[in-house]
């Protein structure tokens, strides 16, 4: 899947499992660091998961949920209560809580919301509750508040943001099919539908999002830039969503309601951005942004990798030190839960990272395969680890170790045999050389030799084998 997506960092949301439901195949991907925030007291319902590849990018920090009220693991101090060098900050404040009636242990409780903090950007990757009933609707604008004032608390401090994920919001009629037969239907012109209070709020968000009326206090800027809606700004049709009761995703009878968003800052970082209607399995479709390899930040221009890992990892996009599982792992990683802490993926016990030495030796290419944990000390410094392709000729053929107990196993046999049909006894004497063929008649006239040459199997315990390879009378008789 990794291999179709063939991206570096890929987010998914609404995966529907509880942690007993993870399993090797998830967590224990070669190369990969996973995140996951599962819904604490439902089952089969919600759930964010964010994949970093190793080589290419790692956090500096991680935590679960919008309000910071949740605790890391192993830990008993909610993410808002660490040490501001141990936080990623931004937590909305009692007062910006206070617009929602929900608690904020209530908003973070199903598994909605998994935050990634690089040098670069805060990657928040989220799942928004649907609007499928009134019974909903308090949750979903409490989340959606928590999320707004999370996101302009974060711009606040200087932190730019990239918000990515399925938000289950129309932005405007051109994300719907259907929009202005629909908005007929239920009476309701082009205002009141981009006045709805979700819409609203996330226009009020977007830099050029559609609001109507004097903006609400506390949201008088725009923080985020829409990148795929900038790439294809008229493009009809570019939906991510489509109902799978009624078969609507054949006509493209869809929405779009799953983003990549960026602070406004950032808006030329992008080399380009779409949707992947065609790639199935879903009712949603992937939605991708392409960062540039170089990007300007605070008036200049940096390589991309530099600021995607640890300080020090890269300068001027060269690779300094591998990423290492002592070091660089957060506390946030699946690999740390108990269940797989310490264990490998099966591939990975076939999978050895050569000395430089035997790189130099070599002298050929190998093909690249990304390592999972990688030593910081004995490691070449590469993005990935080069494996080189062992080849094996006709002349120096590689056995197996049964393939050579099998051998060893052979040789007694077969000489006890022929001990048995000889009736000769071990005598010491030295080696002759084994003739060619049979060279005369006279080994059919003479009277069989009792004479044996000593030698020694696999095993070290000696043996004995005839003398002459031609025929003897007593095998003639055989």
């Amino acid at each position: 899947m990794f291999d179709i997506l063939e991206a570096d960092i890929v987010v998914f949301q609404e995966t529907k499992i509880q942690r007993k439901d993870l399993s090797d195949d998830m967590v224990l991907v070669p190369g990969w660091d996973c995140y996951f925030s599962l819904p604490r007291y439902k089952k089969g319902y919600s759930g964010v998961a964010i994949y970093t590849r190793q080589s290419v990018c790692a956090p500096i920090r991680v935590e679960e949920g919008i309000t910071g009220v949740l605790c890391p693991p192993n830990s008993s101090t909610p993410f808002c209560d660490l040490p501001p060098d141990q936080q990623i900050g931004g937590y909305p404040t009692k007062e910006q809580l206070e617009k929602s009636p929900i608690d904020a242990a209530a908003l973070d409780s199903e598994g909605r919301a998994v935050l990634l903090e690089f040098p670069a950007f805060v990657l928040i990757g989220v799942y928004s509750p649907a609007n499928r009933d009134e019974t909903r609707d308090e949750y979903r604008l409490g989340f959606l508040n928590a999320l707004d004032a999370r996101v302009r608390n974060l711009d606040a401090m200087g932190k730019q943001i990239f918000l990515t994920g399925d938000l289950n919001i129309l932005r405007e009629e051109l994300d719907a099919a259907n929009a202005e037969a629909s908005m007929r239907k239920q009476g309701l012109s082009g205002f009141e539908f981009v006045s709805s209070p979700s819409r609203r709020l996330f226009n009020q968000l977007l830099g050029d999002g559609k609001v109507f009326g004097e903006r609400d206090v506390g949201r008088e800027h725009p923080i985020l830039h829409d990148i795929c809606r900038a790439f294809h700004p008229l493009r009809k049709g570019m939906f991510t969503c489509w109902e799978q009761k009624v078969n609507a995703r054949p006509a493209n009878c869809g929405a779009r309601i799953d983003y990549v968003l960026c602070s406004l800052s950032m808006k030329d970082w992008f080399d380009g951005s779409n949707i992947q209607e065609g790639l199935m399995g879903s009712d949603h479709c992937p939605v991708y942004a392409v960062l540039g390899t170089t990007v300007r930040l605070r008036s200049k221009q940096v390589h991309l990798q530099d600021i995607m890992n640890p300080p020090g990892m890269f300068v001027n996009g060269n690779r300094q030190r591998q990423y290492s599982a002592n070091v660089d792992i957060l506390p946030m990683s699946a690999r740390l839960i108990p269940e797989f802490t310490g264990r490998r993926n099966i591939r990975d016990m076939f999978t050895r990272a050569p000395s430089m030495s035997q790189v130099r030796e070599n002298g050929k290419p190998g093909r690249q395969v990304a390592s999972d944990e990688v030593s910081a000390s004995n490691a070449p410094l590469s993005t990935t680890t080069s494996l080189p392709c062992s080849t094996t000729s006709q002349s120096e053929e590689i056995k197996s170790p049964e393939q050579r107990s099998r051998k060893h196993m052979r040789a007694p046999t077969t000489t006890s045999t022929m001990n048995k049909r000889l009736k000769s006894t071990v005598t010491s004497a030295g080696p002759k050389e084994a003739r060619k063929g049979q060279q005369s008649l006279q080994s059919f006239l003479k009277p069989p030799t009792n004479e044996a040459t000593a030698c020694t199997n696999g095993f070290g315990q000696a043996t004995t084998e005839p003398q002459e390879v031609g025929m003897s009378m007593t095998e003639k008789k055989d």
